[in-house]
C-alpha cells in the first residue's frame, strides 16, 4: 500500500469548504498563496496535474505546510494518480470519470472528487466511491442545478467547480453543496500577479466571512 505523507483532515475542511485550485503557477507564488491561504484559515489546497513541476509542488507543500490539504487535481489516469499520491497528495481531484482512479483512490483510502455533469454522471460517481462529486463545469449550470439534483439524489454530496464566485458561493451552499472549488475567482490574478498577498489574504478573509454559516 502507497502511504502519503499525512492524511487528508476532513475537520479542517469541513471549517471553510473550499478547495483552493493551483494552475500555472510558479513554485514560489504558489508558496505564498499557500502561507496566505492559511493565514486567512483556509485548508484545502490543490495543484493541478498540468502545472509545471506539479510533483515536485506537491511534495514541497505537504512539507512546509503540514496543516494544510494538499491534493492534486487534473488527475486522468491512474498513473498520474500514483505518482500524486507518491508526491504526498492527501486527495484527488479528477475532471472526468475514471473508474480505475476512484476504486483506487477508495482502496487506498484516498478521498476523492471525481467530475461529473450529468444526474447519471454524478451518481456513477458516487456509486464508485467519491467522497464528494466535483460538478464540473458548474459555470452554466448556476446553483439551482445543484438543489434540483439533490432533489432525488440527496444523501450525495456535492461539490460545484467552475463559476463559483465570491458573489454566487452562498447561492451553491444555499442549494445543498457541501463545498466548492474555486480557481481565478479565489486566487485574485491581479493580486497575484502584483504580488499583493496583504490584499489576497484580505479577499480570502471576505469570501471565508460569506460562507461563514456553512461551516462546521
Amino acid at each position: 500500500m502507497i502511504q502519503n505523507n499525512s492524511s487528508f483532515s476532513w475537520n479542517l475542511f469541513n471549517e471553510a469548504p473550499v478547495v483552493g485550485i493551483v494552475r500555472g503557477l510558479s513554485k514560489e507564488i504558489t508558496l505564498n498563496i499557500a502561507k496566505t491561504l492559511l493565514e486567512a484559515e483556509f485548508y484545502t489546497l490543490e495543484v493541478t496535474m498540468n502545472t509545471e513541476g506539479a510533483l515536485e509542488l506537491i511534495n514541497e507543500l505537504t512539507k512546509q505546510f503540514p496543516k494544510l490539504n494538499i491534493g492534486a487535481g487534473t488527475v486522468c489516469t491512474l498513473d498520474d494518480c500514483k505518482n500524486a499520491i507518491k508526491a504526498g497528495a492527501q486527495f484527488i481531484v479528477t475532471p472526468i470519470i475514471d473508474e480505475d482512479v476512484i476504486t483506487y483512490c477508495v482502496s487506498e483510502n484516498i478521498p476523492v472528487f471525481p467530475g461529473a455533469y450529468t444526474p447519471t454522471e454524478i451518481y456513477k460517481a458516487w456509486s464508485l466511491g467519491a467522497s464528494a462529486v466535483k460538478v464540473f463545469p458548474a459555470t452554466q449550470l448556476g446553483s439551482k442545478y445543484i438543489k434540483d439534483v439533490l432533489a432525488p439524489l440527496n444523501e450525495i454530496k456535492l461539490l460545484p467547480t467552475g463559476g463559483v464566485s465570491k458573489d454566487n458561493i452562498t447561492s451553491f451552499f444555499n442549494a445543498g453543496a457541501v463545498g466548492v472549488g474555486m480557481g481565478s475567482s479565489l486566487l485574485h490574478k491581479e493580486y497575484i500577479a502584483t504580488q499583493n498577498f496583504t490584499a489576497l489574504k484580505e479577499h480570502f478573509v471576505a469570501i471565508k466571512q460569506e460562507i461563514q454559516d456553512y461551516t462546521q
